[in-house]
């Protein structure tokens, strides 16, 4: 039945984000509204997972944190898509550090380094990583994202596979006692397949690579998206050690919380963003 439930909601998932970018010429708001509901859901769950000794999260400053980074994101898809309002990203950010740092001054009873700290740790993590999305999506192309997506789903796959049949030497033990040499090597066989299949494959050409990265920039994003996805996944698997949890959250049955889901996407969209930007420089 758990199997039947995480496929099931896993889908549900998938269908979202896939349908989100697909519609993007047409309208943004999918994008937006999914990608908002994401930043606030892994905000409240990072706070919980950065938390200074099992001291919980004011709601008054969640709630700032969860407003200044929704409103940073929104405004960073007009300043891509509304010229006029251009630039406009700053307002919000610059408004969000002076409200959360006068806020901390009417706190006296709690630790202000700490949660000043967990605030900015928190909006950091999560929301930094979907902006890069939303640039990805605006300066080159929505299928680009999709692509990443692609690559992530694939390396987590090629990553179990493998890793479950011949899986021995030990990545990050300390961490992640699962994850093996031979399950990355694995994924990346599975995501670098499909990064030559991109740049090579007409009918993929069309669906993935509307903006004619070459090759070498494919094979780049692949091995790129290998690495971060690794390197997220093990990130939030530390900390989740550190503040003693199995899940992030539980807001998706079967799969935990939000920050379970997009671990990987957190780190991968940075990376891609630098893979892109220093391909369009060369």
């Amino acid at each position: 039945m758990n199997i039947v439930k995480r496929a099931i909601f896993g889908g549900i998932y998938v269908a979202l984000i896939v349908a989100s970018l697909l519609l993007w010429d047409t309208s943004k708001w999918p994008f937006v509204v999914l990608f908002a509901t994401f930043i606030i859901l892994g905000i409240h769950e990072a706070a919980k997972l950065l938390s200074h000794n099992g001291q919980k999260p004011s709601p008054l400053i969640k709630a700032i944190d969860m407003a200044g980074a929704v409103l940073t994101f929104l405004a960073v898809v007009a300043h891509y898509n509304e010229p006029s309002l251009a630039g406009m990203f700053v307002i919000p950010a610059a408004g969000y550090l002076l409200v959360r740092f006068t806020t901390q001054l009417y706190m006296p009873s709690r630790n202000a380094l700490a949660d000043v700290s967990q605030s900015l740790g928190a909006v950091a993590y999560v929301t930094l990583p979907i902006i890069a999305l939303t640039i990805i999506a605006s300066s080159f192309s929505p299928r680009i994202v999709l692509a990443m997506f692609v690559f992530i789903w694939l390396n987590d796959t090629g990553a179990f596979l493998v890793g479950c049949a011949i899986g021995k030497h030990r990545l990050f033990e300390r961490i992640s006692p699962k994850k093996s040499w031979e399950g990355v090597a694995g994924g990346a066989a599975f995501v670098i397949a499909a990064a030559i299949a991109c740049a090579s494959v007409a009918c993929l050409q069309q669906v993935f690579n509307p903006i004619n990265l070459s090759v070498a920039t494919w094979i780049a994003l692949a091995i790129a998206t290998v690495i971060a996805s690794t390197l997220g996944d093990l990130f939030e698997s530390l900390l989740k050690r550190t503040a003693g949890v199995k899940d992030s959250g539980n807001i998706i049955p079967g799969h935990g919380g939000i920050l379970d889901r997009i671990d990987s996407l957190l780190f991968v969209a940075l990376a891609t963003l630098i893979i892109l930007q220093i391909a369009t420089l060369s």
